[in-house]
């Protein structure tokens, strides 16, 4: 097992970890392709905290377990901290073109099922929606090249990508990618009208092991100013799971580490 002690394990929850470099001149299907098979990166555990600056600003500590993979993804989001919310879990399925489904609890006993419908929800209050956590828009059949613009000094290729036949709350994302390191610097999601709807920045971008990982993100959704900060700490790969961990009555298992870091 493989475990890293960094505070960008945040990126592992939407983008996926372990980039590799290649060069700049990837056609869009090379580089969605790229950037699709990081995000299929097998099971893993990752340890976050995240900061929804809004009236009143929220402070979650969180345990995320994923089984992503080129069929679809099972992620699971628990509170470990603050006491008041420890054990509220979130668990989300997604086949690869599939509506998402899953499962919200609230302890003592208060589960609501999830569907469809719910995709566009917000994820334990934040900015980011259900789909957001699943979805894998990289994999999605339409990709294009569209420009290229500087972000942070960095030219980046602007990767369009459009669902098609997938199913999903987007008419569009745009990813600002950095061909050399293929991170994504910033992600833009569209409705199908071609309103903006979220916004991604990634803030930092840090070697590890030969490899460009994406630090901490701030999420913007719709109506919120202040956004959602997303700040990891420990990535573990090739995790066993238990197919019981990623179910309803699982959820209910009172998550380990619930004395996390509240004063980080």
């Amino acid at each position: 097992m493989n475990l890293l002690n960094l505070r960008n394990a945040c990126v592992l929850a939407l983008f996926g970890c372990g980039i590799a470099t290649a060069a700049a001149a990837d056609s869009a299907a090379e580089l969605a392709s790229r950037l699709s098979a990081i995000r299929q990166d097998g099971n893993s555990s990752v340890r976050m905290r995240m900061e929804i600056r809004g009236e009143p600003k929220t402070n979650l500590q969180l345990l995320i377990k994923q089984r992503r993979s080129k069929g679809g993804s099972e992620v699971v989001y628990q509170v470990l901290w603050p006491k008041e919310r420890k054990g509220e879990a979130v668990l989300l399925r997604k086949s690869a073109n599939g509506a998402i489904s899953g499962t919200h609890f609230v302890p003592p006993n208060t589960t609501e099922a999830i569907g469809a419908g719910d995709a566009s929800k917000a994820l334990l209050g934040g900015d980011l929606a259900y789909e957001d956590v699943v979805d894998n828009f990289f994999a999605w059949d339409q990709q294009a090249i569209v420009g290229t613009e500087k972000v942070d000094g960095v030219e980046c290729q602007i990767l369009e990508s459009k669902p098609g036949k997938a199913s999903s709350i987007y008419g569009s994302v745009k990813s600002w990618v950095d061909p050399k390191r293929v991170v994504p610097l910033r992600v833009e999601k569209y409705s199908s009208g071609g309103k903006p709807i979220r916004r991604i920045d990634t803030l930092r971008v840090v070697s590890s092991d030969g490899k460009q990982i994406p630090a901490n993100l701030t999420v913007r959704g719709p109506g919120r100013s202040g956004g959602t900060v997303l700040d990891g700490s420990k990535i573990r790969h090739d995790v066993s799971f238990s197919d019981g961990e990623f179910t309803a009555e699982g959820l209910k298992q009172a998550p380990a580490g619930g004395a996390a870091q509240e004063s980080e």
